[in-house]
């Protein structure tokens, strides 16, 4: 087996430019929208509830877009960087794969379909195969052979792929594989995402020309989380166990953080969305209607019946499209955060449960409610029919 360095190529690496108008296109997280009646502050008054609204959603999501963009030129810094399509540099100090003539030697060699690898240094030199039981970075879905494509691009003495080529090559020959190795149940929307081992430059100038595709659990910046048991035997779901907290970097959500530091939302609940709708696919509004009772009761047990308004948080929850749910996705989260006026979510330190700050400074609760209940006074003839 040809040694060399191992490279992984995550699908985040060439996302689709965002469109140019953020509201073109169904969010691939959504956010109920206050009533068409109800002004855009009012829930400000409501001590149970504040939700994102629609139009904040899509400003928010588009945000989200340009952060995966902004997440992928990171990535290829970390994967080595390039001074051209074609040619590769290594950065050592970027903590990403180097060259250092031992990419995996028997492992990669003879990783087949199903097998799941793991590694430790950021060189991935110390590659192996492990039990899919055991923590591991990567589930392969199929080997492809280079060397039986047609043409001399992969041929003897050929130039090593660039980043862009090898994530055509993704793109073209991963993403299938890996739906046809789990059934057509990949879920794009979950938290696996389509992934590509090459044997790096050195393992290519000794001749070696077989890539792997598979399945890995990477973060928008790129760095891969850890994987227990196959993917084919879990829900898909993108849903982080209630105290999760994603940070947040220029507005944007990033990836899990402990709740001390910034961050751009805190996981409050998880929801299975199998369980209330047992017969098929909700709507997005059914969902809704469901989620914002639920959600909201969740806050009230997570924060306290005033905690979500005398933080001044907002409240949101994620929805579940068609592709997820023939998938098999069931599950989404509750969550809560600070929305701002310019799109995207304010910086928050500490867990909502107990003192926070928001963008550096404690929230200031807004005045308590008068006594009683705060609702209008009924038209005539809204009220009950008298008895008898």
């Amino acid at each position: 087996m040809p040694t060399g360095m191992m490279e992984v190529m995550s699908d985040e690496s060439t996302p689709e430019t965002p469109s140019a108008d953020p509201t073109d296109g169904p969010p691939d997280r959504a956010e109920a929208a206050a009533p068409a009646d109800v002004p855009a502050d009012a829930s400000a008054d409501n001590p149970q509830q504040r939700y994102m609204s629609a139009r904040t959603t899509r400003r928010v999501l588009a945000a989200v877009a340009l952060g995966a963009v902004l997440a992928a030129l990171v990535t290829v810094v970390f994967s080595g960087g390039f001074k051209s399509e074609t040619e590769l540099i290594s950065h050592p100090s970027t903590g990403g794969p180097m060259s250092t003539g031992a990419v995996a030697g028997t492992a990669f060699g003879t990783a087949g379909v199903g097998d799941c690898l793991t590694w430790t240094k950021d060189d991935a030199s110390d590659l192996s195969k492990v039990d899919c039981s055991a923590k591991h970075l990567f589930e392969v879905a199929a080997e492809v052979d280079l060397s039986v494509f047609p043409g001399t691009e992969f041929g003897p003495g050929s130039r090593f792929p660039g980043v862009l080529r090898f994530s055509q090559l993704r793109d073209e020959h991963c993403a299938p594989a890996v739906n046809e190795y789990l059934g057509a149940r990949y879920d794009p929307h979950g938290k696996y995402s389509v992934g590509l081992i090459n044997p790096g430059e050195a393992g290519w100038a000794a001749g070696e020309r077989t890539v792997r595709c598979g399945l890995q659990n990477s973060g928008t910046t790129g760095t891969l989380q850890p994987i227990t048991g196959t993917v084919s035997g879990q829900d898909q779901s993108k849903a982080w166990p209630a105290g999760t907290c994603i940070g947040i970097n220029q507005n944007v959500p990033t990836d899990p953080v402990d709740c001390a530091e910034a961050h751009a939302f805190e996981a409050i609940s998880v929801v299975d969305l199998g369980a209330k709708f047992p017969d098929g696919f909700p709507s997005v509004e059914d969902q809704d209607k469901y989620l914002e009772e639920t959600c909201t009761q969740a806050s009230n047990e997570y924060l306290g019946a005033d905690g979500l308004r005398n933080k001044t948080l907002t409240l949101f929850w994620d929805n579940l499209d068609l592709t997820s749910w023939l998938a098999g996705s069931r599950k989404v989260n509750c969550s809560v955060g600070k929305e701002v006026d310019t799109g995207g979510f304010a910086s928050i330190v500490n867990s909502t449960k107990g003192d926070i700050l928001i963008n550096g400074a404690p929230p200031v609760a807004p005045p308590p409610l008068p006594e009683g209940r705060s609702l209008p006074t009924p038209l005539p003839g809204a009220g009950p029919a008298p008895a008898g």
